[in-house]
Order: C-alpha cells, then sequence, then structure tokens
C-alpha cells in the first residue's frame, strides 16, 4: 500500500473523519484528502507526519520511514528493498540456528533450503560520509598547525568519503613535497582516527609540546623512538620521542588535486 492508504486505512480504522484529523493536524482537509488519495503535488513535510503518526496512533517514525521511501529513486529503492529482504532471510537462518541447535556440518543444507547465498558480493559503495577539511598539514618538517578550534566534525569546507563510516575522521590539504611522489601539494588526504596504525603507515602525526603536526610514514623503533619518513628521497628521517606524539592519526583516502 501507498502512504496515503496507509493513513486512510488507519483513520477509519480509528472511525475519524478527514475534519477531525484536519482540526487535529492543523492541515486543511482538501490536503489531507489528496495526501490519502496520492494525488497531492508536494509530499507531505515531516511536522506533518510526525502529527499524524500521533494521531493516529502509528509506531513513532513508521510514517517518515514509508515517505522518504517513496521519495526515493526507483533502482535506489529497489536495491534497498532487496538487501533488506536478504537481511530478514539471514535473521531467520540464525533463528532457526539457534532453535534447532544444529550440527555445523548441515549448515551447507540449510543454506540452500532457506535459498541464502553466502558467496553474494555486498552491495555497492555508499553515497559517504561528509568529512571535514580542518586545515593544511605540512609535507615537511613539523610546523606550527591551527585546526581554528572547531569542534570534531565541523569545519569550513567538506569533502565525501565513500563508504566510510568513522564520525572522527577529518581531511587536510597538503603543503609542500615532502611526500612526494605519492602526495602533492594542494591534494586532500582523509585521516580516520579508528583506524590501526602499522609500521610503514602514511600519517598525519600531532605533537603535543610544541603543538606541531607533520604528515610523514611512520616507523616504530626501539625505545619508544618513532621514525617520521618522508616519500621523498630528497628528505631526511626524523627520530622522535614517542612521548611527544598525541595523536597519530593513518591516512586512508586522498583526493588528487588536477
Amino acid at each position: 500500500m501507498s502512504l496515503g492508504q496507509i493513513i486512510r486505512k488507519k483513520r477509519e480504522q480509528l472511525n475519524l473523519t478527514l475534519d477531525e484529523v484536519s482540526s487535529r493536524v492543523g492541515f486543511s482537509k482538501p490536503y489531507l484528502s489528496t495526501i490519502e488519495t496520492g494525488k497531492v503535488k508536494n509530499p507531505p513535510g515531516d511536522g506533518l507526519l510526525r502529527k499524524l503518526e500521533k494521531i493516529l496512533e502509528f509506531e513513532p517514525g513508521l510514517l517518515l520511514h514509508i515517505a522518504h521511501m517513496e521519495g526515493l529513486p526507483c533502482d535506489v529503492r529497489q536495491e534497498y528493498e532487496s538487501a533488506e529482504a536478504e537481511n530478514q532471510k539471514w535473521r531467520q537462518f540464525i533463528k532457526n540456528l539457534i532453535h534447532a541447535k544444529t550440527d555445523a556440518t548441515q549448515l551447507g543444507e540449510l543454506l540452500a533450503e532457506s535459498k541464502l547465498d553466502a558467496e553474494k558480493q555486498s552491495l555497492p559503495l555508499a553515497a559517504g560520509r561528509l568529512v571535514p577539511v580542518i586545515n593544511k598539514v605540512a609535507a615537511g618538517y613539523p610546523s606550527d598547525f591551527d585546526d581554528l578550534d572547531y569542534p570534531v566534525g565541523v569545519a569550513d569546507d567538506y569533502v565525501r568519503c565513500p563508504d566510510l563510516h568513522d564520525p572522527n575522521a577529518f581531511a587536510v590539504r597538503v603543503v609542500g613535497d615532502s611526500m612526494e611522489p605519492k602526495f602533492r601539494e594542494g591534494d586532500i588526504v582523509v585521516f580516520s582516527p579508528a583506524t590501526e596504525v602499522h609500521n610503514g603507515d602514511d600519517c598525519f602525526i600531532r605533537f603535543a609540546e610544541p603543538h606541531e603536526t607533520a604528515f610523514k610514514r611512520v616507523f616504530f623503533e626501539p625505545k619508544n623512538k618513532v621514525r617520521l619518513q618522508p616519500r621523498n628521497e630528497k628528505y631526511s628521517p626524523i627520530i622522535v620521542d614517542g612521548k611527544r606524539i598525541n595523536g597519530l592519526y593513518r591516512a586512508i583516502t586522498k583526493l588528487e588535486k588536477l
């Protein structure tokens, strides 16, 4: 059923007239009628839908979800519904395993009966999270850095990073040539605090005293020393005490300046 049909059916179940609903939500009877019949030119706003959810005793958020789904392009909605149907099959499959205490040797047979494909490819990349570009990082020797005191996730500029789920991810613009040829001046590099750092990773390094940052490959040396290695062979590595570093964030993607 469409959004309008769902609203009309619930209204009639509660024995409410359009006049009664209209007076309670503050919208005209003709407009509510066009929603129920699907003839509305402009989709109902979230505020009206929340009022209808309350008055018609819907589960909070249900009408909003249905309306937002109806507003999606057909291909996107089909992809979402297909993924949701597959997820429901998997949830039921897991429930059956728990209740039946199935032997591991029978899993293949059960998968076939459930028409589930364990080898199915994942969905395409999501549109991605908007990542704040907080300032610039020196691809040279450590330099003064100012993140402009922005709260986490806030900045004057943003880039979209596909399939990124770290809410604390941030991006910076590269200054200097010490990380060439992989990273050039003007490139925007995205860093993820949630990603584990290993030897040889390209990292944003934040120093405690003085307040400086650098962009280098990181190598962990004995006695709590850290070697900051430029990619550009013209530059020498820098050895620092690990106690000086209060932030180490791995680069996960870049946007090149053309």
